[in-house]
């Protein structure tokens, strides 16, 4: 990169960020490496709203993002970087992720909602089945559903659609694959266990 580049990569950058600040930008992303791979994260003024594995196709969510929220959705890594931050220590065993705002604005009817709220209230190294989460959700009939609100979440990890199973304990389904999912469940029971 010439020097030339270099400046007008940073100007580009603040210019970005000064857009953001002003109110100028209604989406921010930022994608951030971690042990699961590089995922996407985007987020509004309301929290975040979409976290997106490197198995989705990166255009395919930021239209999703322009065509359900607003076009005006810009790379500002800096505005993500308290969520990016916590991730990271999250991954180094060393929080939770439980503090951090989210945009439900991408979920689609009513039970989802309700099936989310509850996904956020199983503790780190702990796993309900679909049918304990439907139940929690006020639904006890509506295990599908609840599997469906899981296989939807816009903001996975965050809203820890990972610790929901099967009955039997087989894992079920996960949008980043079950090899994440298997993960991300050992990486939080050492985690509960050195808490």
């Amino acid at each position: 990169m010439t020097g030339f580049d270099a400046l007008l990569e940073r100007s580009s950058a603040g210019f970005t960020h000064a857009a953001s600040v002003a109110g100028l930008v209604d989406v921010s992303v930022a994608e951030l490496d971690t042990p699961l791979g590089r995922l996407l994260l985007a987020a509004t003024d309301q929290g975040l709203v979409r976290v997106a594995f490197d198995t989705e196709q990166r255009d395919d969510v930021l239209d999703q993002l322009a065509t359900s929220i607003s076009p005006r959705v810009v790379e500002d890594a800096r505005q993500l970087d308290g969520v990016r931050t916590a991730l990271d220590a999250y991954f180094a065993h060393a929080r939770s992720l439980a503090g951090i705002q989210v945009d439900l604005r991408l979920v689609r009817g009513p039970f989802r909602q309700l099936v989310l709220a509850e996904l956020r209230r199983i503790p780190t190294g702990v796993v309900h089945t679909y049918a304990e989460l439907a139940a929690a959700a006020g639904r006890p009939n509506a295990v599908r559903a609840a599997g469906s609100g899981c296989a939807t979440n816009p903001v996975p990890i965050i809203v820890p659609c990972h610790r929901v199973v099967r009955t039997g304990g087989a894992l079920g389904g996960y949008v980043g694959g079950i090899e994440r999912k298997a993960w991300l469940l050992e990486h939080e029971r050492v985690a509960s266990l050195d808490g």
